[in-house]
């Protein structure tokens, strides 16, 4: 079945394999290069189609200091046409104004041939930009541009202060079909925004949009402090029980597969169309490779077994 199939048949289940394209300005053999190796380690897997990043610069979100520097990539669209199957391609806004936002739209159909797209807001709230977030996704999901059109949920963000369940709903009536989520290292924020995301649903009399949640192996301590400092919510018991372990990737995977349960077992699960992504932030083989061992354990998990 199709992936735009799948997204949006509440029936279906979607798997996912999420990937950062190499820095800005690696040259090209090198690019063609790690598409390739991509495309090699993700063979055997029953992928229904892969997610390719754009990054951006998020250091007004947070005073704390970056573990890594930020460096651009190439772009994700040019990445997503080498590897060979259907790819959801992010696109962070910045400060694109509305007629730079309908030209890139124009050239991601006609010269990548892309079909879908998630839409990333800004980093740093209470700043103006010329065109807001709703707005871009009105425009991407017109019928003129051919394109399905996501967005992303942050689990951490729905509090009693801020309903990213609200968020949601705004978003698919704009014209969002579906929802991938960030890293998932901490069951509970995620299984209270799934309770609230479907009862405000069934309050406004629309049917919930699918939400692919995301979870990466983890192995290292600077590994753990890049998802804290993207947002992720990493217990400090669950950074003991990883970095204490005899095997720290086997029990990330672990700990990954159990929240997944969890999130799964939950009464309101049931009545969502959920997903799964599996990515892998790091640069490190180690952690690289867990992830194919992690893809494995959350198809078991979401399969029933």
């Amino acid at each position: 079945m199709a992936l735009k199939q799948k997204l949006l048949d509440p029936a279906q289940s979607v798997l996912l394999y999420g990937s950062t394209p190499p820095r800005q300005g690696t040259p090209e053999d090198q690019v063609a290069a790690a598409a390739a190796r991509l495309v090699e380690r993700t063979a055997a897997l029953p992928l229904d189609g892969f997610v390719v990043y754009d990054i951006q610069d998020e250091t007004g979100r947070t005073a704390q200091p970056r573990p890594f520097p930020f460096v651009g990539t190439v772009d994700p669209r040019d990445y997503a046409r080498r590897l060979g199957r259907p790819a959801i391609v992010y696109k962070a806004l910045g400060t694109m104004t509305e007629q730079a936002w309908r030209d890139w739209l124009a050239r991601t159909r006609q010269d990548f041939a892309i079909e879908f797209l998630s839409i990333v807001g800004r980093p740093t709230s209470g700043v103006s930009y010329p065109m807001p977030l709703s707005r871009a996704i009105r425009i991407a999901s017109g019928p003129a541009t051919g394109l399905t059109v996501g967005g992303v949920v942050i689990a951490e963000r729905h509090t009693e202060e801020r309903s990213e369940s609200a968020r949601l709903l705004a978003k698919s009536v704009e014209g969002c079909g579906y929802f991938i989520s960030q890293t998932v290292y901490h069951a509970p924020p995620t299984q209270a925004l799934l309770r609230d995301y479907l009862r405000d649903c069934r309050g406004a009399g629309v049917a919930p949009r699918r939400v692919v949640l995301t979870f990466s192996p983890c192995g290292r301590e600077k590994t753990l402090a890049f998802l804290r400092w993207l947002g992720v919510n990493v217990a400090p018991e669950t950074e003991r029980a990883i970095l204490g372990a005899a095997s720290p990737l086997a029990k990330s995977i672990e700990i990954c597969r159990d929240n997944l349960r969890r999130i799964l077992d939950a009464p309101h699960a049931a009545k969502l169309p959920l997903g799964v992504n599996v990515e892998s932030v790091s640069i490190n083989r180690d952690e690289i490779e867990a992830s194919i061992d992690l893809f494995h354990a959350l198809r078991e998990v979401l399969a029933g077994k």
